[in-house]
């Protein structure tokens, strides 16, 4: 009896149970379509998980975090970047060649090895990697995605900004198209591509954190830090690699990370693209970097900075003197203005003013508008050049020069010049000077010493030049050299 009160439970629970289904189903009409939503599992997603193959959004669209294309376009064109450092190393048997008298023999062979990633930027092999990853390598290998191999060539370097320039030899290859970097929005979702830990070809995903970020990293006083900051994971190996956006445009060139392990803890920073395609230019049409000043002392203009000064303006930069002289002063820039806009862009903090003064070269014109006694004024300015040092402070145009020794005036009979003692991609090289020349005058200036040559080429900026020369043979030689930027 018991037994079949059960069976009978359990077949009124069945039947039970499929006129709700019934019920509910007709409730909510046969032709009802589900409901569309994309969801996002996190912030390091490289694409969405999606409930409707209808709900696909174009990639880039408004609301669209599909980044597939994007990878698709990024990933062939970022290279893996291997770097050889050669150094001795002895052959044979040390007792032996102690105990026989022998020679000590040698041989060059890979002392350090090194990794990182690169972007290509034009069809015929121009590829953007980090100084930091080149720096001191006597090998760069270049790994395309579809794995060919390149031995590469350095094309310049710029230490201030971590930007180098190396090419390979090869036609038809894929390349990234550049993006304007200063259109980067806070939260805007992004791709880091590169070769972390020599894995290739890996793409992590995050948003744009925060804009114009100073670290500090580079001591040097003409360094150029205003870097975009991301969550996207990037990690020892990605250095080199693209930040591109939704659309698969190159925003910026991952460089550094903050972590206190080494590997990634959160946050990684990029040299935009506006300022890295600015330095790539000038490293291929000059070898070094034209670097633009403005001619001015500045105090960005902080809360407590304001109150100390007794002004009420917030966010800009205060110019503390307007060097006598400068393009600054030139153009009518006062002590006491703030600097608001420099050509329609804000410039609220020092690394946004350097990253947006980093974009023009020296000749270029710039509109800057300033908050003097609360009113709003527009400059124009022309740019000047930093000096004609360019690279470490003892190079000029490229080149390392030193006086002559006593050995140099006896032997080419001259009691004035300076001999280029090493030297680098720049106009120099260009023009076809090489180390033992000897500089014995810019147009009618006699030249003595390093100072001597600063002075002519200062005075004769943006013309060109002839220079007489004294070469390695003794002969008497003349090259022209245009200093237009």
């Amino acid at each position: 009896m018991t037994m079949r009160k059960s069976f009978l439970n359990v077949g009124l629970g069945v039947v039970g149970g499929c006129l709700a289904f019934v019920a509910i189903d007709a409730f909510r009409g046969s032709d009802a379509a589900p409901a569309s939503r994309l969801e996002i599992a996190s912030p390091a997603a490289v694409r969405p998980v999606s409930l409707s193959s209808n709900a696909a959004l174009p990639a880039g669209g408004p609301g669209s975090v599909d980044l597939r294309e994007a990878a698709k376009k990024t990933v062939p064109a970022v290279v893996h970047v291997k770097t050889v450092q050669m150094g001795r190393e002895y052959i044979g048997n040390p007792f032996l060649d102690f105990f026989y008298g022998n020679a000590p023999r040698t041989r060059e062979a890979p002392q350090r090895m090194g990794f990182g990633s690169g972007v290509i930027v034009s069809d015929d092999g121009y590829i953007i990697t980090n100084n930091h990853v080149i720096d001191n390598s006597d090998k760069i290998t270049v790994v395309l995605n579809d794995r060919k191999e390149y031995e590469a060539k350095v094309i310049g370097t710029d230490p201030n900004t971590d930007i180098a320039l190396i090419k390979i030899e090869e036609k038809g290859l894929p390349y990234l198209e550049y993006a304007d970097s200063d259109d980067v929005e806070l939260g805007e979702w992004v791709l880091a591509v590169g070769n972390p830990y020599n894995l290739t070809s890996t793409v992590t995903a995050g948003i744009i954190s925060a804009k114009a970020r100073e670290l500090g990293i580079n001591p040097n006083e003409m360094s150029l830090e205003s870097f975009l900051q991301t969550d996207a994971a990037v990690n020892p190996g990605n250095s080199g690699g693209a930040l591109v956006n939704a659309k698969g445009e190159l925003i910026g060139i991952n460089t550094a990370i903050e972590s206190p392990t080494g590997t990634y803890s959160g946050y990684s920073f990029a040299v935009p693209a506006n300022i890295a395609r600015k330095v790539v230019g000038d490293l291929k049409e000059f070898g070094n970097v034209q670097r633009a000043v403005i001619g001015i002392s500045m105090i960005e203009l902080t809360p407590a900075v304001a109150k100390k000064l007794g002004i009420e303006d917030l966010g800009g930069i205060y110019v503390a003197e307007a060097l006598s002289g400068g393009p600054a002063a030139k153009a009518g820039i006062k002590q006491g203005d703030v600097i608001k806009l420099i050509n329609g862009m804000e410039v609220s903090t020092r690394p946004a003013f350097q990253g947006q003064l980093g974009k023009y070269r020296p000749g270029s014109t710039i509109k800057v508008t300033v908050n003097r006694n609360g009113k709003l004024k527009e400059f124009d300015v022309l740019l000047e050049n930093t000096s004609l040092i360019v690279g470490e402070a003892s190079e000029i145009l490229g080149a390392k020069v030193e006086p002559l020794n006593r050995e140099d005036m006896l032997r080419y009979r001259l009691d004035k010049g300076v001999k280029i003692t090493d030297i680098k991609n720049g106009p120099f090289k260009a023009i076809g000077l090489s180390k033992g020349y000897i500089i014995v005058k810019i147009n009618d200036m006699v030249i003595y010493d390093k100072e001597d040559l600063l002075k002519a080429l200062k005075a004769a900026e943006n013309e060109g030049v002839l220079i007489t020369t004294v070469s390695p043979r003794g002969r008497v030689e003349y090259y022209a050299l245009s200093l237009q930027n």
